[in-house]
């Protein structure tokens, strides 16, 4: 498939002049000069602009499987070092999210973030690093599966196939260096059908080599075995028993494998399945950090706004200011994006018998409360003279009966939550709060509609205000709004 073109990239927030390198404020920095007195703000300046992206994307799967495979091929930015590279890399991931599996490995391989994270700029013929060789088989590709045989010996050859790759600190490129490269043939176990990958000479040794290398890993069935169940993890639910391994994951494995790895295909008969929209597969996956914060910004249509003279136009300062804070925030409850905690990303994916209940613990469920309980009040959040919060009243206008209490809970309770709650409850949570404890329904009917027919009215306004933000705070307090 052709993937749509990159969005625009992150840009100078960080200054007010033009940076070391002669980077203007507004200007994009991914393809400048490398300053160390500017890096660390180059990576800021990104993760707060990959926040906005997950933000204010259009309704599409791109964003949630750009995440997908930054968690895949985890990488940290603080051993990658350079943001140049930080960028790239992502903008990679984003290229072939919906790509093809193999050549996106193909050119993780090469990739300039990837040869600094795992050391494969430094991997020699004299001095073979195995670090990649070893998790590109392990992490990867091959995985740890039942039916994954290679060997610490396919770790070593695939170490040597790959030696002579450098990196071009100047034009932010790979290349290769054949001086460097070990030209020997590399032999391989039987698990990959004692595959020989000839050596070979010249400039072109190294891209002919990962090529055979690749064709090779990729005639294995159990790569699009190990992407489906890490797909189904990802998207579904952690657990893979028997059952969901012979009618899910070989049948989605078959698919990937018969589109030549295009990830497409597959996800679409995924998210058709019978099995995805199984009422038993519902709700049970806790949301990532990620998932909380950026979702919430999504759900209740959040806009950052400025607190002088609104609707101002937001500065770069301004914009990247509050999108870092989201960032921040979901970094509290153990998810900074750009850095995971290592090459095999966070436990919550693959750690078992956990898995995403890892997510959920004494500290980070109170900083989960306290980001939607701040997202809520009249204040919200606020910097720069700029603010974050969730128009209540906006949210609650865009359903089709909001002066009635008991169908608007019912809307808002469908909207938020991915499972069913009983309407004993939906009715107690209206009680305490869009009644204030009162019996009848009309207490919350006349306080809407006397705000609708004067909307200038602060008393009217703060009246149905204080009881939506006491209606949702509820609502998102509740162990079902930590479901997806």
């Amino acid at each position: 498939m052709t993937a749509p073109p990159l969005p625009s990239p992150p840009v100078n927030n960080y200054s007010t002049v033009a940076d070391p390198t002669g980077v203007l404020p507004g200007v994009t920095w991914v393809n400048a000069a490398y300053d160390n007195t500017v890096n660390g703000f180059r990576v800021a300046s990104w993760k707060a602009w990959w926040i906005n992206e997950m933000i204010s994307q259009p309704l599409s799967i791109r964003e949630k499987m750009t995440l997908f495979w930054h968690n895949h091929f985890s990488t940290e930015t603080a051993s990658v070092g350079d943001a140049r590279y930080v960028y790239k890399h992502h903008a990679l991931l984003r290229q072939f999210a919906l790509g093809n599996f193999k050549e996106l490995t193909k050119q993780i391989t090469t990739d300039p973030a990837m040869l600094q994270y795992l050391n494969g700029y430094a991997n020699t013929k004299t001095a073979p690093d195995e670090n990649y060789g070893r998790e590109l088989q392990e992490l990867f590709t091959i995985g740890k599966g039942p039916d994954s045989h290679y060997t610490e010996d396919d770790v070593k050859s695939a170490a040597r196939t790959f030696t002579g790759w450098r990196i071009d600190g100047t034009n932010n490129v790979s290349y290769f260096d054949i001086t460097k490269h070990d030209t020997t043939n590399k032999t391989f176990s039987a698990f990959y059908n004692s595959t020989i990958i000839t050596g070979r000479t010249g400039a072109t040794a190294g891209a002919l080599e990962l090529d055979d290398f690749m064709n090779m890993i990729f005639a294995q069935n159990e790569v699009a075995k190990f992407l489906a169940r890490k797909l189904y993890r990802f998207f579904v639910y952690y657990i893979i028993d028997s059952g969901v391994e012979t009618n899910v994951i070989t049948p989605l494995a078959d698919i990937i494998r018969k589109n030549n790895y295009e990830i497409q295909p597959a996800l679409s008969v995924l998210f058709k399945s019978a099995h995805f929209f199984d009422p038993v597969n519902m709700g049970c996956f806790i949301k990532t950090p990620i998932d909380l914060t950026v979702g919430l910004c999504r759900e209740y249509h959040i806009n950052a706004i400025s607190t002088i003279n609104p609707p101002a136009v937001l500065t770069d300062t301004q914009k990247y200011g509050i999108w870092d804070y989201v960032r921040s925030q979901a970094a509290t409850m153990q998810m900074n994006i750009g850095d995971p905690p290592n090459v095999a990303g966070w436990s919550p994916f693959y750690q078992e018998p956990q898995y995403y209940e890892i997510w959920i613990n004494a500290d980070t469920l109170p900083k989960r409360d306290q980001f939607t309980d701040t997202m809520v009040t009249t204040s919200g959040y606020t910097k720069s003279n700029t603010r974050l919060v969730i128009d209540v009243i906006a949210y609650a206008d865009q359903f089709p009966n909001p002066s009635d209490p008991t169908i608007l809970v019912n809307d808002i309770v469908q909207h938020l939550y991915p499972i069913i709650i009983s309407d004993s409850l939906k009715a107690s949570i209206k009680t305490s709060s869009l009644l204030s404890g009162q019996a009848s329904d009309q207490y919350w009917t006349d306080a809407w509609n006397a705000y609708k027919s004067n909307a200038s009215d602060v008393n009217a306004k703060s009246i149905v205000v204080t009881r939506l933000q006491s209606l949702l705070k509820v609502l998102m307090n509740a162990a079902e709004y930590q479901l997806s």
